[in-house]
């Protein structure tokens, strides 16, 4: 049973990867949420790549939405450059709400469909 808060987030976490899959058509984008930071990757779960990643830490400011939304609009534009245009959406069992929704917002900004 989940008790703490990582261990539920893993556990939803764990849900959410049985029912989704980066390929090379569609890529996951993936992210990850610390105290400090936000990250994002592009993940091809076929073959194991990561495609290309962005941060928060790229960018030298304080963690907050207008950071994640910073960072999700410079994980699409690395996204464009290496040719992909949809990605899945991998929240990582973090609630859709707050930072991970405003890199949402951001990646969806700078041309990324999910």
């Amino acid at each position: 049973m989940a008790f703490d808060k990582i261990n539920r987030r893993l556990r939803i976490k764990r849900g959410i990867r049985n029912k989704i899959a980066g390929t090379q058509e569609k890529p996951r984008l993936s992210i990850f949420k610390s105290n400090k930071g936000i990250y994002a990757q592009i993940i091809d779960d076929s073959n194991g790549h990561t495609l290309t990643a962005a941060s928060s830490m790229e960018e030298g400011a304080k963690l907050n939405i207008g950071t994640c939304k910073e960072v999700g609009k410079k994980i699409a534009e690395k996204a464009s450059a290496a040719g992909i245009s949809q990605v899945v959406f991998d929240r990582n069992g973090y609630l859709y709400h707050g930072k991970v929704k405003a890199l949402a917002e951001g990646a969806r900004e700078g041309g990324l469909k999910f």
